[in-house]
């Protein structure tokens, strides 16, 4: 067994040890590696030991049977993966070994199979650490992203929730981390994203509000929700619409009481957080069905902000952002794109927006990587793939420059006035008739425009 080093690039493996030929088989198997195997149970290691280390990695192999494990609550607080070497009996219980620690071998573990399973688990590790990539690029050169964005400026450094509005794929979650970076005091707090549709049916409360250890079978650690994950930072709820009734109702009441709970507790934990939520779905409808709660929609929406859809920004954002995605394909190649492939891009209708303009960029960034050439044909099938071409194509009058620019004052006025025609008509100086006309002919649609008029 190697000596306990502090070297860099080590993998450092802790063996807590209840089966006295666990240990030794690992290092065997491990021997013809750069890692360490340290008996963890047989040397006084202390938290503040184990948070020095530089190692890369820290990994435990541990016996279910030894009755009292007390590092469990360390790794949980700084998340070392755990293999467990348990009866096979019990090898894939999940009421015994919590989902985040399923990581099984059974005694009679092969030297592969144990070596197979840190290097999974090193890779987890390693790519936890890395930097984070670069976010997308922000292009705001049409008139209607440089007003939006200087409206998120001015909300950005205010304490009020957030509600984000905007059709599927342009940006949401980019907006949300800007407020949180621009913001002086919580942007310095860690910025935690959860999409509401993502929650498993019955785990709402176990991952909003943690969990104390011994609150349920399995819950060997206490556990942190994301009320207290982000204390003095922002929470960003993405697909609020898509949070049930019942959760609903636990969410004010801790935007109404900063306070928490946590599952098998009594005490109540402070919790002092921004919120900004998002959605593509018409909320006030959905408050009209009595799908979503009218006193949440109100805590929600202090602040209300309009992401333009990629249509509303025009072709010079199209442009711009399609060339900063494929400089991120084609990173070695200076991109001109040639103008009959811009003219194409200005045309087209990218129904999932941003998200949609992402994936045909790096579609047409690996062709040309491939080939070696601006192939219009090839590069023409790409966007010929597209479902409803005809239907994509942008309208004539919108190409008009003089017709875009009056769109998007249009479309930043409606926002501005919560899409109330009337409002709306008056901000622009024009009869609500005008107004109507003017929506039809640049077909500005959409949820908003179909409710605003209950909210006239």
């Amino acid at each position: 067994m190697k000596n306990h080093r502090a070297q860099q690039d080590d993998l450092d493996v802790y063996v807590w040890e209840g089966r006295s030929d666990i240990a030794e088989r690992v290092a065997r198997a491990l021997a013809a590696l750069n890692v360490d195997v340290i008996r963890a149970d047989a040397i006084a290691v202390s938290s503040d030991m184990l948070q020095a280390r530089t190692s890369i990695a820290v990994i435990s192999v541990t016996v279910i049977e030894r009755p009292s494990f007390n590092a469990r609550d360390w790794q949980a607080r700084h998340g070392m993966p755990v293999i467990w070497v348990a009866a096979e009996s019990r090898g894939n219980d999940p009421s015994v070994y919590p989902p985040e620690y399923s990581n099984i071998l059974t005694p009679d573990f092969t030297p592969a199979e144990l070596r197979a399973l840190v290097f999974k688990l090193a890779g987890v590790v390693r790519e936890s650490t890395r930097p984070a990539p670069a976010a997308d690029p922000l292009i705001a050169s049409s008139a209607c992203m440089q007003l939006f964005l200087a409206e998120v400026d001015a909300f950005a450094d205010c304490d009020s929730n957030v509600l984000i509005r905007g059709e599927t794929g342009t940006g949401k979650e980019r907006v949300a981390r800007l407020l949180h970076e621009r913001h002086r005091r919580y942007g310095r707090g860690p910025f935690v994203a959860v999409n509401c549709g993502a929650i498993p049916d019955g785990l709402f409360e176990s991952h909003f509000f943690g969990h104390a250890k011994g609150a349920f079978t399995g819950a060997a650690f206490a556990h942190k929700g994301y009320f207290e994950q982000a204390h003095e930072g922002t929470l960003f709820l993405d697909e609020i619409g898509d949070l049930p009734l019942y959760q609903q109702v636990k969410l004010l009441r801790v935007l109404e009481q900063n306070m928490v709970t946590r599952l098998g507790s009594t005490n109540e934990i402070p919790v002092n957080f921004r919120l900004v939520a998002a959605t593509n779905r018409p909320l006030r409808d959905l408050v009209r069905q009595e799908l979503f709660r009218a006193d949440l929609y109100y805590r929600l929406a202090v602040i209300e902000l309009m992401v333009p859809s990629l249509e509303e920004r025009g072709a010079i954002d199209k442009i711009a952002i399609f060339k900063a995605f494929l400089g991120q394909i084609l990173p070695d190649q200076d991109v001109d794109v040639p103008d009959w492939l811009a003219t194409m891009i200005a045309q087209t209708r990218f129904t999932g927006n941003i998200r949609e303009l992402r994936n045909i960029a790096e579609r047409v960034g690996i062709t040309v990587r491939q080939f070696r050439a601006w192939d219009r044909a090839r590069i023409g099938r790409i966007f010929s793939s597209l479902e409803d071409r005809a239907d994509r194509m942008t309208p004539a009058s919108e190409r008009n420059p003089q017709d875009i620019a009056e769109r998007n004052r249009i479309v930043v006025a409606l926002d501005a006035n919560g899409w109330r025609r009337q409002d709306t008509a008056s901000f622009l100086g024009i009869s609500r008739k005008v107004l109507w006309e003017k929506m039809r002919k640049y077909q500005i649609v959409g949820q908003e425009a179909e409710v605003a008029g209950e909210f006239d």
